[in-house]
């Protein structure tokens, strides 16, 4: 990446209305998109900037945004992107992604 990336916070929340001012505006499948490419940008400036591990919120609701988590980080992982991620021990809303070896 021979850009500067933004330095991302060490903790994400992947629900929409944390980054997103009128969801009203979008229907279920555009939220969940807006949220998956939240968590690419911030997973892919974790990379960039060498960070061990990020962490992101995806909460319990109805599971899609989990699912949706996990498939990316699926991806991601078997690119060689990522070494692995896992449900947090203390909150199990939140997904930890370990990158770094």
């Amino acid at each position: 990446m021979g850009r500067n990336l933004f330095k991302p916070a060490k903790t994400v929340d992947l629900h929409a209305e944390s980054f997103i001012a009128n969801i009203e505006a979008y229907d279920t499948n555009e939220l969940l998109g807006e949220s998956i490419d939240i968590l690419r940008e911030n997973l892919d400036a974790a990379i960039y900037w060498g960070y061990p591990e990020i962490k992101f919120i995806h909460g319990r609701g109805t599971g899609k945004l989990k699912q949706a988590v996990y498939e990316e980080l699926k991806i991601y992982k078997d690119q060689g992107a990522i070494r692995q991620y896992y449900s947090s021990y203390q909150n199990e809303d939140i997904v930890v992604v370990i990158i770094g070896i």
